[in-house]
């Protein structure tokens, strides 16, 4: 029974160390999940955020409505926008 509450302890803090986003990145605006998930995708600014369409930051594990409309919210008050899936360069 000792033996597995130190193999649950040892675990815990594992686990703790593998789910915590290391940068202060849109904290306070999204949960956690989704603060991971762009984390996890290196992005850290919202610079590297608008180089992303709506939809490739929606389909991250993490994201859903709530965590979008927030994300967006934050962005339009920094003037910042998702890149635009339908712009095409023409030559």
């Amino acid at each position: 029974m000792l033996n597995l509450v130190i193999m649950a302890r040892c675990l815990n803090s594992i686990c703790a160390d593998n789910h915590t986003v290391k940068g202060d990145f849109l904290k306070g605006i999204i949960a956690m999940p989704a603060r991971r998930a762009l984390e996890k995708e290196k992005i850290d600014t919202l610079e590297k955020l608008s180089c992303y369409s709506e939809e490739e930051i929606r389909n991250l594990h993490g994201f859903g409505k709530n965590a979008m409309e927030k994300l967006k919210n934050h962005m339009n008050k920094y003037k910042v926008s998702f890149k635009n899936e339908n712009f095409e360069i023409k030559s």
